[in-house]
């Protein structure tokens, strides 16, 4: 099918009442009169003239009140000059005893009173010892043995960013920070177990509407963020409502209409959802169910899925072009399959990165490098490798080809084709 290409349509909304709008405004300070209010603010700026004429009167008195108080003994008036008196200079031996005393006064007073000093006890003195010790000792775990723990394993590990290093859209910077974060909040974006919930739909129902919702990707040409983002809406959603076995396919092309709005640049137009249904359902019921899908998950579309780990993960493995489609070959088919649900999107992503290395006999099968980046060691991966290795080992049994049409292609290096590893098997 070809796919027409539209930009859709503006969004509809409820017109402003701009007139009532703009009456329920008002101006932040001149409605409320909090500058009007306040005595003497003219313009914004506050004057005190009485204040600081009262003030200025003050300092200029204070010299003429000083000399009218002061007593006069054995020393004649001084003349008076337009309402202030002036003082006479003071004799050598006068001002030599004023300073004397002044310098006498300035020096404190040392009472004569006996201090004792009681000693601390000497158990108190080793105790604080070593709570001083334990501290220093504490901030030295702390910073010291973490730094140079990272620091070891940073050794060991290839600096997988140093290639774009120039690249501002790698964000080399913050990358190790967004990838800590993601493995934090995985879990909180995790479907839970729900087919004992849902009383008309079974493991090999989800796994028929999977299969067919990677057919409709390619069909449409739709990135692989948009069908891993699909899966992960159809799961959770899956875990919070009952859907009848006649809406399960609505809900997978529902959404596909929302994973493809938020990853595409062009998303896929409902009138082609519709065709590739083969008119099983029409526009408005795409679009109800559109609705209640973001309705019952809270608009939380932003989430770690599988593919954000699988990206990293394959450069840090420094994988060859054979080595990543049958890792991409793997992650899909874990994605058709109900039981893989038990691990979280980052344990998937580093199991087919291992999986795929131990099918294509890479030397070692996990380095420190995967290691450091994913967080895992060969050994929490065997568990999930094993069961990668054996829905491999069926999938040429199985009547879901989708997949393994789509990785069978010369350009994906007909990774499909390849035999599983039987150190995996065993």
């Amino acid at each position: 099918m070809a796919t027409r290409r539209v930009i859709p349509q503006q969004l509809r909304g409820d017109p402003v009442d701009v007139k009532n709008a703009a009456a329920k405004n008002r101006r932040a300070l001149g409605d409320i009169g909090n500058i009007d209010s306040l005595p003497g603010v003219e313009g914004g700026k506050i004057n005190r003239p009485l204040t600081r004429n009262y003030r200025a009167q003050l300092l200029g008195n204070a010299p003429v009140a000083a000399a009218a108080n002061k007593k006069q003994t054995n020393v004649d008036k001084a003349p008076v000059l337009d309402g202030a008196q002036v003082v006479p200079k003071k004799p050598e031996a006068v001002r030599a005893v004023q300073k004397k005393g002044r310098a006498v006064k300035r020096q404190p007073l040392k009472p004569n009173i006996e201090v004792i000093v009681i000693s601390p006890d000497t158990n108190e003195i080793a105790k604080a010892k070593e709570d001083k010790r334990n501290d220093e000792s504490t901030k030295k775990v702390t910073y010291s043995s973490v730094l140079n723990a990272r620091s070891k394993a940073a050794s060991k590990a290839l600096d997988i960013d140093s290639v774009d290093k120039d690249n501002d859209l790698a964000a080399v910077e913050y990358v190790e920070d967004m990838y800590t974060f993601y493995k934090e909040v995985e879990n909180e974006s995790m479907p839970q177990s729900y087919m004992q919930t849902q009383p008309e739909i079974n493991e090999k129902m989800r796994s028929i509407l999977v299969d067919w919702l990677v057919d409709v990707n390619i069909k449409l040409d739709l990135s692989p963020e948009t069908l891993y983002l699909t899966i992960n809406i159809i799961d959770r959603f899956l875990s919070l409502k009952t859907v009848p076995k006649r809406e399960l396919q609505l809900l997978g092309v529902s959404a596909l209409l929302i994973a493809s709005k938020y990853e595409e640049i062009w998303p896929a137009q409902v009138y082609d959802l519709v065709y590739v249904t083969d008119n099983s359902y029409n526009n408005k019921q795409i679009l109800v169910m559109e609705k209640t899908i973001l309705g019952s998950l809270e608009w939380y579309l932003t989430v770690p899925t599988q593919y954000v780990f699988l990206v990293r993960f394959i450069k840090a493995a420094v994988s060859d072009p054979e080595t990543e489609n049958m890792v991409h070959f793997l992650a899909e088919l874990g994605m058709m399959h109900y039981d893989t649900l038990m691990f979280c999107p980052s344990m998937l992503a580093a199991s087919a990165v291992y999986t795929a290395r131990c099918f294509l006999n890479k030397t070692p099968a996990w380095t420190d490098t995967l290691k450091f980046h994913t967080g895992y060691s060969g050994y929490q991966l065997m568990d999930c490798a094993k069961l990668l290795a054996f829905i491999h080992s069926r999938v040429g049994e199985s009547k879901l080809r989708a997949v393994f049409k789509k990785y069978s292609k010369p350009e994906r290096c007909a990774v499909a084709l390849v035999s599983p590893a039987k150190s995996l098997l065993s």
